[in-house]
């Protein structure tokens, strides 16, 4: 028997990157179906997020996200430039987010095409393994989509003609999330019971295996 579980996820999030491996291995390996729900950050969901949250919020964010990368091998640097335009003195967010909203617009379109986790195995790698400074300039973006097996002209032409149509549906992602019983990612959602973070994979797991997980 096929399982499922929802998968909300934000392209600025570096536990979703984190994430992606084993995600993508559980996917490979087991006959299970991740539906990938895209959703926006919380600095554009809540642009006030930053300036109530605790004082050690940031520091300690980059300190495990580095932490986390290292135990798990995966090469790790936050992106040039941020997906996310920020004043990092003041926590200000810009009104004009000229890549965020791209990114997950065009994610979308790629879950659209039934080829979502391809999207961001492709994407999420640009953004943050560190090889590539300004991921936003030149052809490191389409190229990152066509070895997705996309077509990176036709993605763009989508989302740009109709863009609404994909905010609206990152907005119903949204509430879906909400009504899972948290807003973070990344998010796993299985029969409607919510795990969040990358460290709680392994308890999705064992949840999914006492449900009948078989592999493939």
């Amino acid at each position: 028997m096929t399982l499922s579980f929802d998968l909300f996820w934000s392209m600025r999030s570096p536990f979703c990157y984190l994430a992606l491996d084993r995600v993508l291995a559980m996917r490979t390996q087991y006959d299970i179906d991740v539906m990938l729900r895209m959703v926006y950050p919380v600095a554009i969901r809540n642009p006030d997020f930053f300036k109530s949250a605790s004082p050690y919020y940031r520091s300690y964010h980059l300190r495990d996200s580095n932490r986390v990368a290292e135990y798990h091998s995966i090469p790790y640097r936050r992106p040039i430039p941020d997906p996310i335009v920020q004043d990092l003195e003041t926590n200000e967010i810009a009104e004009e987010q000229p890549y965020i909203r791209e990114l997950t617009r065009l994610a979308v379109a790629a879950v659209e095409a039934d080829k979502g986790l391809e999207f961001q195995d492709q994407v999420m790698r640009l953004l943050w393994d560190g090889r590539t400074n300004n991921w936003n300039e030149g052809a490191h973006l389409s190229t990152a989509i066509k070895r997705a097996g996309l077509n990176p002209q036709a993605l763009k032409r989508a989302v740009e003609m109709d863009p609404e149509r994909y905010d609206a549906a990152i907005e119903e992602n949204q509430v879906m999330q909400a009504s899972a019983g948290h807003n973070g990612v990344p998010l796993f959602v299985f029969q409607g019971e919510p795990f969040f973070g990358q460290d709680r994979i392994d308890i999705l797991m064992w949840r999914m295996r006492q449900c009948g997980l078989s592999y493939r």
